[in-house]
C-alpha cells in the first residue's frame, strides 16, 4: 500500500491505520445518468439511486446494487465510515450515510444520500441513545418508563463518533427519577451539542384506573363533537347545492 494517500476532493493525508479501519466497510457504486421518474426502471433492475455531496465536493449522481446497500445499512450503521468505491476513480472516498428513503408501506429502499467527509475535520452527527438495565422503579413500584430522547447531537472527528451511546437505567430507583443529557457517559473526544437539561428517560407514576377512565371519556366526547360538526357541514353543502340549482 502506497502512503500517503490523498482522497479525491480532500487535502487530508490518511494514515495506514485509518485505511485499515475504513476497509471494513466498502461499497462499490457507479455514476448514474438516469434521473427523475426514470429511476423506477433502475429499481426494477435491482439498483438503488444515490446522491453524493459534501464540503468542497462536487455533487454526484450514483447507483448501487440494492442488496449491497441494504447490507451496509444493516451492518455498518448510520455513522459508520464507508469506503465508497466509485467506478472509474482510482481511490475510494470516505463517506457516511446522511439519508435513507424507503417506501412508507413496502419499506422498499428508494434512495440513499452519502456525505463525503474529511477524516481530520470535526463532524456533527446524531447518535442513538440505547437504554440498558432494568429500573427498580418499574419493577417495584409499577412505574412507566418513558424515553423522551432517542438520540443526541454530537461533534467529533469521524473516527470518534460511536454507533450508539448507552444509558444505564438501573439507577432509576424511585418514581419520577430521571436521567438527563448531562448524565450520559460519552467517549473521550466527543462533544455533546444537545442541551444538557433535556430529559433522556424518566419513570412516571402508574396511571390509576380513574385517570384512565377520565381520559377515555374525554376522547369519546371529542369524537362525538367531531361527528356533529361533520353532520352540520354536510347540511351546509346540501343547501349550497340547492342554491346553485335554483340559479
Amino acid at each position: 500500500m502506497q502512503l500517503p494517500t490523498r482522497w479525491q476532493g480532500s487535502n487530508d493525508v490518511v494514515t495506514e491505520e485509518e485505511l485499515t479501519i475504513m476497509a471494513e466497510t466498502t461499497l462499490a457504486v457507479d455514476p448514474r445518468v438516469v434521473t427523475g421518474k426514470k429511476v423506477k426502471a433502475l429499481r426494477r433492475q435491482g439498483l438503488v439511486p444515490a446522491h453524493l455531496y459534501g464540503k468542497d465536493t462536487d455533487s454526484l449522481s450514483l447507483q448501487a446494487q440494492t442488496d449491497e446497500v441494504i447490507n451496509v445499512i444493516k451492518t455498518a450503521g448510520r455513522n459508520a465510515i464507508i469506503n465508497l468505491e466509485i467506478s472509474g476513480e482510482g481511490e475510494p472516498r470516505p463517506v457516511v450515510l446522511r439519508g435513507v428513503q424507503q417506501h412508507p408501506i413496502t419499506d422498499e429502499l428508494l434512495h440513499v444520500d452519502f456525505f463525503q467527509i474529511s477524516l481530520t475535520e470535526m463532524l456533527t452527527a446524531d447518535v442513538p441513545v440505547v437504554t440498558v438495565g432494568e429500573p427498580p422503579a418499574v419493577s417495584v413500584y409499577a412505574g412507566v418508563l418513558l424515553q423522551s430522547l432517542d438520540h443526541i447531537q454530537v461533534e467529533a472527528l469521524p473516527m470518534n463518533i460511536p454507533q450508539s451511546i448507552e444509558v444505564d437505567i438501573s439507577v432509576l430507583e424511585e418514581l419520577d427519577d430521571a436521567l438527563f443529557v448531562r448524565d450520559l457517559k460519552v467517549p473521550a473526544g466527543l462533544t455533546v451539542l444537545s442541551a444538557p437539561d433535556q430529559v433522556v428517560v424518566k419513570v412516571s407514576p402508574p396511571k390509576v384506573e380513574a385517570e384512565i377512565e377520565e381520559e377515555e371519556l374525554a376522547e369519546g366526547e371529542e369524537g362525538e363533537e367531531g361527528e356533529e360538526g361533520a353532520e352540520e357541514g354536510e347540511e351546509g353543502e346540501e343547501g349550497s347545492t340547492d342554491g346553485e340549482q335554483d340559479n
